[in-house]
């Protein structure tokens, strides 16, 4: 029977880990993820875990301690935002090729410069190809069911990589929602106890873990870790369908809002996915068939899904809250847009970008972008594809 609290979504997150009970967690504060280590150190310290919580120096050393714990057999994580991900940047890699099934809890924050705390995606798209798997929460809920499925994902055999569980920074990090937890003993069943197969301190079976590769082994290696995010997809769903059982909430790869009929789609990843909804319901109210794609799962990117999901779409718009520099867009509209390629997409589509450092996106902004959407049908043009949402130009 799960319990109704009010939470923000940094407390959510440290519940779930006080849950889940892992037994090393290193950490560094960074705003605005601070207060999920914050909240941790207190559980430690009145002995309900029995996690082996380390104050580090530096990011750096917080990712460091994270991966030597999890190569010597141990349930491990830390957490960040923004520039405390860039700078364990060199350890994400080393993570994700060394195999290792850890959990990273990232609030999305903005990168510098200019110096920004607020919430955009800058930090975790700059790794989204660094061999993590990611999860995106709408949320305060969805953060915490999230977290609750992490490790199932991260530890599978056929998976054996890290995840990142990410949440937009301030507005559900620090933003109180109501939301219903698991009791203790049921998120304990459903992760389970850890029981690694090869690990650094099996006196069993000795091992080295990140050796020096040399040109015979490396594409090998890459091509390994790449196998593992190939099943991640199915172990996704998989998990997703075992919590749905114990907790009643669906989680998919993505969840289709009112897509059924949808003529004009929006594709987007975080909280301005509940912004949407609302603009979703306002228009459908007036009869326009509108709807939105929300995107949980973007590493590894299911593409041929969502090419699926869109496919009775004439007209998309993707939702960036990065900027990729390309002169094209940001990284989701790049992947979707060669995803609809892929599939022989007939729809006519565009990016925007939108939210950066914190930039509020309101109801009113969402219609603009459906609105912008028919107007593309009518004239059957795209027209400028690379477009930015409430800026002084």
């Amino acid at each position: 029977m799960g319990k109704r609290e009010r939470l923000s979504g940094n407390e959510a997150v440290a519940i779930a880990l006080r849950q889940i009970n892992p037994d090393v967690f290193p950490a560094f504060p960074i705003t605005p993820s601070t207060e999920i280590p914050q909240y941790f150190a207190s559980y430690a310290a009145n002995g309900q875990v029995d996690t082996e919580f380390i104050p580090v120096e530096s990011e750096h050393s917080s990712m460091s301690a994270a991966i030597g714990a999890s190569a010597a057999g141990a349930r491990s994580l830390t957490a960040t935002s923004s520039c405390g991900l860039a700078y364990m940047w060199e350890e994400l890699y080393i993570a994700a090729s060394n195999r290792l099934p850890l959990v990273l809890a990232l609030v999305n924050r903005a990168l510098s410069g200019p110096i920004n705390i607020n919430c955009d995606h800058s930090d975790s798209m700059g790794a989204r190809d660094s061999g993590w798997i990611q999860m995106y929460a709408e949320n305060n809920q969805e953060a915490y069911d999230n977290m609750v499925q992490a490790y199932r994902i991260s530890e599978h055999k056929d998976v054996r990589l890290p995840v990142m569980i990410c949440q937009d920074g301030f507005i559900t990090s620090h933003a109180v929602e109501n939301i219903e937890l698991l009791e203790d003993e049921e998120v304990k069943n459903f992760v389970g106890e850890y029981e690694p197969e090869n690990y650094l301190l099996n006196p069993e079976c000795p091992i080295a873990v990140g050796p020096y590769a040399v040109t015979d082994y490396y594409m090998e290696a890459k091509r390994a870790q790449a196998e593992g995010m190939r099943h991640a997809v199915q172990v996704v769903k998989d998990v997703a369908k075992e919590f749905a059982s114990l907790s009643g909430r669906e989680y998919g790869l993505f969840e289709e809002y009112c897509l059924e009929d949808a003529e004009r789609a929006v594709v987007m990843i975080g909280s301005a996915a509940g912004t949407t909804k609302d603009a979703v319901d306002k228009l459908r109210a007036d009869g326009e068939k509108v709807g939105l794609l929300k995107i949980r799962l973007f590493r590894p990117f299911p593409a041929e899904e969502i090419a699926e999901a869109l496919k009775g779409v004439k007209a998309v718009a993707v939702m960036d809250r990065a900027e990729g520099y390309s002169n094209q867009g940001g990284p989701l509209g790049a992947d979707v847009m060669a995803a609809l390629y892929r599939s022989r997409s007939e729809a006519l589509a565009v990016n925007y970008v939108y939210g950066l450092g914190g930039r509020d996106v309101r109801v009113e902004d969402m219609e603009d972008v459906f609105a912008a959407l028919k107007q593309m049908r009518q004239d059957q043009d795209p027209g400028e594809t690379y477009r930015y949402l409430g800026i002084r130009e």
